[in-house]
């Protein structure tokens, strides 16, 4: 059964996630082999899932392993042409927190706010995420994040 600390602890181990692919940025293999093994064990690619990034517009869904890769680190081979790679601003600091957490057996939503923070720059993003338990590891189904409205 799926509970509120395995989707905090996959919230903490997502953030670290996009940390460290700042951090590696300069070393494209080794950044490339980080978000892959990343994408496999934080996301549910290998079914389904439904990802909606906060800088996409033209390109809005993620659906997919490849265009997820294009989204966080973009590169020569980015799938959507609009992505700059969202993890290579080098964020130092991610902050979820948590409006709420639904758990239904080996299934839960959060929605909140995550903060990202950088030398320069602080955002602060609205997200809703579906979690799914499959043979003990956590994993996400459902990834919607956007800025704020702003009037």
């Amino acid at each position: 059964m799926l509970t509120k600390e395995d989707i905090i602890k996959a919230q903490k181990e997502w953030a670290e996630g996009i940390i460290k692919m700042g951090k590696i940025s300069n070393d494209r293999l080794s950044l490339e082999s980080f978000v892959s093994d990343f994408l496999d064990n934080a996301y549910n690619f290998q079914a389904d899932v439904l990802f909606k990034p906060t800088k996409a517009k033209a390109e809005q869904f993620r659906n997919d392993k490849e265009s997820a890769t294009s989204y966080f680190i973009a590169g020569n081979n980015k799938k959507c042409e609009e992505d700059e790679g969202f993890a290579l601003s080098k964020w130092l600091k991610v902050t979820f927190n948590n409006s709420n957490i639904i758990i239904n057996q080996n299934q839960g939503l959060a929605m909140g706010n995550y903060t990202f923070e950088n030398d320069d720059t602080i955002i602060k993003v609205e997200y809703s995420f579906g979690y799914i338990k499959v043979n003990e590891s956590v994993k996400i189904i459902l990834h919607h994040s956007s800025i704020p409205f702003q009037s």
